[in-house]
């Protein structure tokens, strides 16, 4: 399928393709024309990429979770790229952790029961 029909079919821009292969996360097969040719299998990958992406992680890290997404990895052990996304998940959680300590300091505030220092 055509770059436009790969956008059709996962809902992603012609723009987010173009870039997904520029850092290596989707290929395509070049016809005689210069045109893109994507397999069909590209539909799930797009969509796994844009997974990732809103979980936060960076293309370089989605770059080299690709290979082992699939179901015999192309790069062997994927160990440590495992770790690594575990790191990912734990810094995500201490950022949680701190919102939801920010959001109930304010919660007092509003409630009266924290009066700012001075204004007592």
């Amino acid at each position: 399928m055509r770059i436009g029909e790969l956008a059709a079919a996962s809902g992603v821009s012609t723009r987010s393709l173009r870039y997904y292969e520029q850092q290596g996360l989707l290929s395509a097969h070049r016809r005689g024309n210069g045109y893109r040719d994507y397999d069909e299998q590209a539909v799930r990958q797009v969509a796994f990429i844009q997974d990732l992406f809103r979980a936060g992680l960076s293309s370089e890290i989605i770059r080299e979770i690709l290979p082992c997404a699939g179901t015999t990895p192309a790069n062997g052990d994927c160990s440590a790229l495992v770790a690594r996304v575990r790191q990912v998940r734990e810094q995500l959680i201490r950022q949680e952790q701190q919102l939801a300590e920010r959001r109930q300091m304010l919660e007092r505030y509003l409630s009266g029961m924290a009066i700012p220092a001075g204004m007592g």
